[in-house]
């Protein structure tokens, strides 16, 4: 075989190699200008089947209009329902999910988008949505597209007990599990800050395990303690929501986008007097002081607008003497780009690398 022949075969295999070896070294000034919080996303999941858990679907569907409401769009969810209590054939109301017994909001209406369901709502799907290793072919919608910028909210609801959470009775992932997925979205920067919220029995239990950094907890019961129940709806026959779940909405919903209110007024939403249980809380590996984080930092949307009151000028900058008629002019005479006076504005900062 020719010599030659042989070293293209050897380039063209090592070459790709060597680039993907060696780490890049960007600019301080552009990694600097990068980092902090860019976006938001939420995971919100129902891990109960079976009618008498249609308060564990009202829960869910509940955090996820609110979310909504203050700005996360449907493409930075993750909704998973392990079951769609409002096709259930004992609803009353089919087609319809209410959170309360008034019957004042279906948050199961027509612009709700269910990524995972029913027998799509496992446990390993929960692990491999949270660490970014989904299988071969799953759609763009179904994965949790995150980055060292993104704020995360994981509600979870659902039956469970200590060290452990039931996934539609049949398996249960641990404390440990939990917190080990959690260690692995660090260290693949899949998150810059995380809340943690769930409203099951002995909820505590669940981030008891945690170890990694910039993480906020908040669980409807602490371990020994069940999570209650708000209030039955005797059209349906069963309980329609959960307690810490129901205050917790009650808050939310006076919050607005631009809201003033702090994750730490939002820790106290649900006191023992009405909660019946005891609401737990970690903070111990989120560095900042909860009450000066606004709420929309997990339950809102990320807004990088600047306001101003003067006219913006967007039209393609010139210098000289050339003006916009002269360029037509000398377009339609054949000229090119690079035989005009004229100055495009930079579509990547390429001033950092020199």
């Amino acid at each position: 075989m020719d010599i030659k022949l042989i070293l293209q075969v050897i380039l063209f295999f090592v070459y790709p190699l060597t680039c993907l070896c060696n780490d890049i070294e960007l600019p301080t000034k552009y990694v600097e200008n990068s980092a902090g919080h860019t976006n938001n996303w939420a995971v919100l999941v129902d891990t109960s089947r079976f009618w008498f858990n249609y308060r564990h679907v009202a829960n869910v569907l509940s955090i996820y209009r609110s979310v909504k409401r203050l700005g996360i769009p449907d493409s930075q969810i993750i909704l998973m329902i392990a079951e769609d209590m409002a096709c259930n054939p004992r609803n009353p109301r089919p087609a319809t999910v209410f959170n309360n017994v008034n019957q004042n909001i279906n948050v199961y209406g027509d612009d709700v988008e269910v990524d995972y369901r029913g027998y799509e709502v496992t446990v390993e799907n929960f692990v491999r949505l949270l660490t970014g290793r989904v299988q071969n072919g799953t759609a763009r919608s179904k994965k949790l597209l995150t980055d060292p910028g993104s704020n995360v909210l994981i509600y979870l609801t659902g039956h469970g007990g200590e060290g452990f959470l039931k996934f539609q009775d049949s398996e249960e992932i641990t404390s440990q599990e939990l917190a080990d997925a959690i260690e692995q979205m660090w260290q693949k920067q899949r998150y810059h800050e995380l809340f943690f919220m769930i409203d099951t029995c002995q909820a505590a239990s669940m981030y008891e395990k945690f170890y990694s950094p910039n993480i906020l907890a908040v669980a409807s019961s602490l371990v020994g303690e069940d999570s209650l129940s708000h209030h039955v709806d005797p059209a349906i026959g069963v309980y329609i929501i959960d307690r810490y779940t129901y205050y917790a909405l009650e808050f939310l919903e006076k919050v607005q986008p631009n809201s003033k209110s702090t994750m730490g007024e939002f820790l106290t939403v649900c006191p023992k007097r009405v909660c019946i249980s005891t609401v737990g809380i970690r903070r111990d590996l989120y560095p900042k002081d909860p009450n000066s984080v606004p709420i929309t930092n997990f339950f809102g949307s990320v807004r990088p607008i600047e306001i101003t009151s003067q006219v913006v000028n967007v039209s393609l900058p010139l210098i000289m003497e050339e003006t916009e008629s002269d360029v037509v002019v000398k377009l339609q005479k054949g000229f090119t780009y690079s035989d005009l006076k004229i100055k495009f504005n930079e579509q990547f900062p390429t001033n950092l690398f020199k």
